[in-house]
């Protein structure tokens, strides 16, 4: 039996009551986006050739599109009519649980647009597809910070398991973060040529602020979270009974 898709629901309640529902469908082995039943024509700022990303892999033979402006086009398509600060009531419904918060549109648009860019298919995102598998929407940058942390050495758990080098520094992680950098800045470029509003812009603007942080907080090995641990590294530390 075909393993069922999973299905992340984002419904943006608006102002005049009117509402947009975007439904996210992810591969539950790639934990990549599943195409849209009815996709409409992709747009001409979805080419990989428009502002291909410098250290880009992909090649127009083998994809003629970017693969993370195609998971974004149709959210920029119908985000047209919201403004970044147009208030509206966010839902977020997945298989185990409904989440709920009064947003702005470029916050809610942000998180939605995290989530497929991190199951799109993009080489440099592959990071983000357990994220993706373990959704939080409107996630502030702590909690970001966290997610991403844990989820990189969790990989480094994998890696060494496998034979490989673990890479417990997080030096790889700081250069992922400067690569992720030059993606967001290409999909503010593309988006802000094919879009009449600044809500999906300014939605990858606040993306790249995450993206931006992250290095700087390594660099600071991470002291800001360690008052997390504390109780945990205390019985670590702590000498054994007989």
């Amino acid at each position: 039996m075909q393993p069922q898709p999973l299905v992340i629901e984002y419904s943006f309640r608006l102002q005049d009551n009117s509402e947009e529902l975007f439904t996210i469908r992810l591969d539950p082995q790639t934990l990549e986006t599943l195409p849209e039943a009815k996709a409409e024509p992709l747009p001409h700022w979805t080419k990989l050739s428009f502002s291909q990303c410098a250290s880009c892999p992909l090649t127009e033979a083998s994809s003629p599109h970017c693969p993370a402006a195609v998971n974004i086009a149709p959210i920029v398509r119908r985000g047209e009519k919201l403004l970044s600060f147009d208030v509206l009531d966010l839902q977020v419904t997945t298989a185990e649980r409904v989440i709920s918060q009064k947003t702005t549109a470029q916050r809610a648009l942000c998180s939605l647009m995290g989530l497929v860019i991190a199951g799109s298919g993009c080489p440099h995102t592959a990071l983000f597809k357990p994220m993706a598998r373990f959704h939080l929407p409107l996630a502030n940058e702590e909690e970001t910070i966290f997610r991403a942390t844990a989820t990189y050495m969790l990989a480094q758990y994998f890696v060494k398991t496998g034979g490989g080098e673990a890479d417990f520094n997080l030096e790889k992680l700081r250069n992922l973060y400067r690569t992720i950098q030059e993606v967001n800045q290409a999909m503010a470029t593309r988006v802000r040529s094919g879009s009449k509003t600044d809500s999906s812009v300014n939605a990858i603007v606040l993306l790249d602020m995450y993206a931006k942080a992250l290095p700087y907080v390594i660099r600071q090995s991470l002291e800001e979270l360690r008052y997390l641990f504390e109780p945990f590294l205390h019985i670590l530390d702590s000498p054994e009974k007989p």
